[in-house]
């Protein structure tokens, strides 16, 4: 997919930084996307191991999909509809199919753009709300976000020191770029969300019996 590189104005900086704050009022902090799962299940029980979990996440599901998902509606609005729907269809768990909607509807009701309604799926909100900006410069505020919610997951989770957590995330941006390429690459046919143990264990979350994590 073909971008125009343009230098990004300070407002449209300013927006992206704003939809990317863990401060916006959406919900993000609430959920851990089967990282609290992965603790419990025993497979994530180190600073490396979960560093390790979430750039395999990174790549292997938002890239290839949430990111794809925007990068595909910004470049052409008039496909959210259809995007919203691939949305939905691809979340393989309840867990996952509510953080989608809740945090899409919660950002809508912000009313950050007027294209933005609250029944869109949070990663189509995001692309709606940050429309006018630069294409590789929304994905890699979304990427950033995310990556800044689940290092607090890990916090919490594992759990960890925000020490530990800063170098997590130093991590998670070091990788970030090479995600956003690859989003960026696809055509719309080739985007997928396709992770059998991230909805694996986000089934068992449904029923794990202490959380402090809705996904």
């Amino acid at each position: 997919m073909s971008t125009t590189t343009a230098t990004i104005t300070d407002q449209s900086l300013l927006r992206l930084m704003r939809l990317a704050s863990p401060a916006l009022p959406v919900g993000g902090f609430s959920y851990s996307e089967g990282l609290e799962a992965a603790v419990d299940a025993g497979l994530v029980t180190t600073e490396e191991q979960a560093a390790a979990w979430l750039v395999d996440q990174l790549h292997l599901s938002l890239a290839r999909a949430d990111l794809a998902v925007i990068a595909q509606v910004l470049c052409d609005p008039a496909r959210a509809e259809e995007a919203d729907q691939w949305v939905r269809q691809t979340r393989e768990t309840s867990e996952l199919k509510l953080q989608a909607e809740q945090m899409g509807s919660s950002l809508g009701k912000l009313g950050l753009h007027p294209s933005l309604r609250d029944n869109r799926t949070y990663p189509v909100a995001f692309a709606l709300a940050a429309l006018g900006t630069g294409v590789r410069e929304a994905l890699v505020a979304f990427a950033f976000g995310w990556a800044e919610n689940m290092m607090q997951a890990a916090i919490k989770s594992v759990p960890l020191g925000q020490s530990a957590g800063q170098r997590i995330l130093d991590r998670l941006a070091h990788e970030i770029p090479a995600a956003v390429d690859h989003a960026l690459s696809l055509e719309p046919h080739q985007k997928q969300s396709f992770a059998p143990m991230l909805a694996i264990l986000s089934a068992r979350h449904e029923t794990q019996y202490s959380r402090l994590f809705r996904s």
